[in-house]
C-alpha cells in the first residue's frame, strides 16, 4: 500500500516504527510503501496517515528486489 503522513515529524516517527516491524520503502515524494498489514499496526500506534492506494506493480517489484538483496 502507498501511504502519506500528515507531517514530517509524524513521518519520521512512523518510519522508525515501521523499520523495526515491517519492510517498506520511503520515496522521495514523501510517500511510503508498506505491506497492507502495516496499516492496522500504524493505526494502533495512533499515527495519522492517508492511504493513497495500492502500490503500483513497479513499486512492489522494486521493493521485492530491494528486500531480496
Amino acid at each position: 500500500m502507498t501511504i502519506k503522513f500528515s507531517d514530517q515529524e509524524t513521518q519520521d516517527e512512523a518510519v522508525g516504527f515501521l523499520a523495526s516491524h515491517f519492510s517498506g520503502r520511503l520515496l522521495r515524494s514523501g510517500e511510503v510503501i508498506v505491506p497492507e498489514e502495516a496499516l492496522a499496526a500504524l493505526a494502533a500506534e495512533n499515527y495519522s496517515f492517508t492511504v493513497l492506494g495500492k502500490a503500483t506493480s513497479d513499486q512492489e517489484m522494486a521493493l521485492k528486489r530491494e528486500l531480496s538483496h
